[in-house]
C-alpha cells in the first residue's frame, strides 16, 4: 500500500427534500451567487423554483447563468467568469449533473485568474484558488459533487481535457434521489456506467497490498450491479435511486483511491471520442473499457481473475485463470449492453476514420494510463478493437 493524504472537506446532505436546505448553506459562503445549471428540465420539473426559493429566503442576490451542455464548453465557462467578476460574485450554486458541476469548477477556478482559463487544462498554468462551489445533484454519474476534478471541452480543436485542485471539490452537495425519477433509461444507464468506470480504473492497479480498498471497490460495484435493473424497470423506486446515488458519489469521492495508483488510460481515451463526437461519458466509456480491458489483461491476469470471480461471481480456474479473466472481461461488455449501453463505435454511429487523430491528439502530452502506460500505436490499437 502507498503512503497517502485523504481530506475531502465536502459536507454531503443526503435524503429527501433536502433541496430545500440549498438556501441556508449557501448563505455560508456569501450575500450573492452564480445560479448555475444546464437546459430547461429543472424549470419542468419544478426543482428551479424551489432552490430559488430557498436563496431568496436567505436574503441572497442570484445572478444565473444556464446553457450547460452536455461535454461542457470553455466557452460558456469564460461567460460565467466574466459574469461573476461583472457582479462581484462570491459563490457559486451548480444545480445539475456532472456537466453543470464541472463548468461551474472551471468558472469559479478562472475568476481570479489574471490569464485564460484554457490554460489550467494545456498545463500552462496551475490552479491555485477556487471561489466556493455548492451543488444540488441531479444526476448521479460523473461523482464531480465531492471530487476535486473537472472536465471541459475546448471548441477550438475539439479537445476534451481534465484538470484537479483540492479547492475545487464543493463545499456542500445536496443529493435527493427523488430528483433522479424523472431521468431517462440512457441517461440512468450512462451514470451506472461512468461511476463503474471510476471504480475501474481505480481498481487495476499495480499496487501490492491494497485488499480493504480492492473490497470497497467490489462492493461499490457489486451494489451497482445489483440495483442497475431495478432502477431501470422502476424508476421511481426510491431504496434502489439512492443505492445508485450514493455509489456514484462513493466511486469518485477518493475513499476508493487511498492507498493505491489508479489507471485512467480508459477515461483519457473516451475524452478524445466525446470531444470529437460528443456523445455522453457513460457510452463513450462502455465503448472502450472492454477493449481497454482486453487489450491489457495479461499485464496481470490474477487481478483480472479476481476481478471475475468477486464482482461478477466467476469461478475460478485455478489451472486456467487467463480463461477466468477473460470471462470477466465479457461479463463486464454484457452488463453493459444490458443496459443500453453501446459497446462498439459501430453501436454508438461512430466511423473510424478519425481513429489516428484520436491517437495522436490522445497522447500529444506523453503517454497514457498508469497500469499500462499506453503509447500512440497502443490507443489506436484499443480504438480499433473498439470498432
Amino acid at each position: 500500500m502507498q503512503d497517502f493524504v485523504f481530506q475531502n472537506a465536502t459536507k454531503v446532505i443526503f435524503g429527501k427534500d433536502t433541496e430545500q436546505m440549498a438556501g441556508q448553506e449557501s448563505i455560508l459562503y456569501g450575500k450573492k451567487l452564480l445560479l448555475h445549471f444546464g437546459g430547461g428540465s429543472i424549470k419542468e420539473s419544478g426543482l428551479y423554483d424551489r432552490v430559488v426559493q430557498s436563496v431568496k429566503d436567505q436574503g441572497i442576490e442570484i445572478v444565473e447563468l444556464g446553457g450547460v451542455q452536455p461535454n461542457p464548453r470553455v466557452s460558456l465557462v469564460r461567460e460565467g467568469i466574466a459574469l461573476c467578476r461583472e457582479h462581484n460574485i462570491g459563490f457559486i450554486l451548480a444545480v445539475g449533473g456532472g456537466s453543470v458541476i464541472d463548468s461551474a469548477k472551471a468558472i469559479a477556478a478562472g475568476v481570479n485568474y489574471e490569464g485564460d482559463v484554457w490554460d489550467f487544462f494545456t498545463g500552462k498554468s496551475a490552479v491555485e484558488e477556487c471561489l466556493p462551489i455548492g451543488v444540488v445533484l441531479t444526476i448521479p454519474a460523473a461523482g464531480s459533487e465531492t471530487s476535486g476534478g473537472t472536465v471541459i471541452t475546448a471548441e477550438d480543436g475539439w479537445y476534451k481535457r481534465a484538470v484537479g485542485h483540492e479547492t475545487m471539490r464543493p463545499k456542500f452537495a445536496i443529493l435527493n434521489p427523488e430528483l433522479t425519477y424523472t431521468l431517462s433509461s440512457y441517461q440512468t444507464a450512462c451514470g451506472i456506467t461512468d461511476m463503474m468506470a471510476h471504480i475501474l480504473e481505480r481498481y487495476f492497479t499495480n499496487v501490492k497490498h491494497v485488499e480493504l480498498t480492492d473490497r470497497l471497490c467490489e462492493a461499490t460495484l457489486k451494489t451497482i450491479i445489483n440495483n442497475a435493473q431495478t432502477v431501470l424497470a422502476e424508476p421511481e423506486n426510491y431504496d434502489a435511486r439512492a443505492e445508485i446515488m450514493w455509489a456514484g458519489t462513493v466511486a469518485h469521492n477518493d475513499w476508493l483511491s487511498t492507498g493505491r495508483i489508479g489507471d485512467w488510460g480508459s477515461h483519457d481515451i473516451e475524452h478524445e471520442i466525446s470531444g470529437i463526437y460528443d456523445i455522453a461519458h457513460g457510452a463513450g466509456l462502455a465503448i472502450v473499457f472492454p477493449a481497454w480491458m482486453k487489450y491489457v489483461y495479461k499485464h496481470d491476469i490474477k487481478r483480472f481473475a479476481q476481478f471475475a470471480h468477486r464482482v461478477w461471481d466467476i469461478e475460478v480456474d485455478v489451472n486456467n485463470l487467463e480463461k477466468t479473466a477473460l470471462a470477466g472481461i465479457e461479463k463486464t461488455k454484457q452488463f453493459f449492453s444490458s443496459i443500453g449501453m453501446p459497446v462498439s463505435l459501430a453501436e454508438a454511429e461512430i466511423k473510424d476514420d478519425r481513429i489516428d487523430e484520436m491517437a495522436r491528439k490522445g497522447t500529444e502530452r506523453g503517454p497514457l494510463g498508469n497500469f499500462v502506460k499506453l503509447h500512440e500505436e497502443d490507443v489506436r490499437q484499443i480504438l480499433h478493437m473498439a470498432k
